[in-house]
């Protein structure tokens, strides 16, 4: 993943140490269970430390929340670079108007991801997308066997990218992200229906492209 500029300094690496102590004792004493931290409430604590003026705690979210949306970054661009850059550019922009954030930071901070997407979409013609996880041959597949595998993930990825983007962005976070309709609602901030129909509409167009050769 590529650093970030400042002036978004790195979040310190882990939690400090400290000692544990031990007591005994006779008396007979009560067991209280901590209270389970809601990722809301721990992500609005980071907030309020960085705009207090604790830079170095944005590294927090940044750590958390990186992995998720690079690979989102990546299925919609199908570019690693591009992915890095959008993800780069998205964490600057969130931690300008990070006093903005009212409701929950993951879904703000993935809109802003996906937004940065649809932008890139919209203004460069991709007529290719690879996942790396695709491109290793199986040991276990002839030349012929490979070679029409490639041509079949190539033919898709093409098809992909020739969908409109609210319709990719809904295949990739349904199929190739395995997001349910409930979680992809909360990010983007729509309905379960909305987003079925989309992907629905993705899937049709995808096999009105691939008919074209296939049928």
């Amino acid at each position: 993943m590529a650093t970030l500029a400042r002036p978004i300094p790195a979040a310190p690496t882990g939690l400090s140490r400290g000692r544990t102590k031990r007591y005994t004792s006779v008396v007979k004493t009560t067991v209280t269970t901590p209270r389970p931290v809601d990722p809301q409430e721990a992500d609005h604590d980071v907030i309020a430390r960085v705009l207090q003026g604790d830079r170095n705690a944005f590294g927090t979210l940044i750590r958390r929340y990186s992995d998720p949306l690079y690979r989102h970054a990546l299925g919609m661009t199908g570019s690693p670079d591009v992915a890095e850059d959008i993800l780069q550019a998205s964490f600057i922009k969130a931690y300008q108007h990070l006093a903005e954030v009212h409701g929950r930071f993951d879904a703000w901070i993935f809109r802003i991801v996906a937004n940065g997407c649809k932008d890139w979409l919209k203004n460069i013609r991709r007529t290719h997308l690879s996942y790396e996880e695709d491109d290793q041959p199986s040991a276990f597949a002839t030349p012929d066997e490979e070679l029409d595998r490639t041509e079949l993930r190539s033919d898709l990825d093409r098809a992909l990218a020739a969908l409109a983007p609210s319709l990719r962005e809904a295949f990739v976070m349904k199929h190739v992200e395995g997001r349910s309709y409930e979680e992809m609602a909360d990010l983007l901030g729509t309905t379960v229906g909305a987003l079925k129909m989309r992907v629905h509409r993705a899937r049709e167009a995808l096999q009105a492209l691939l008919e074209e050769k296939y049928a």
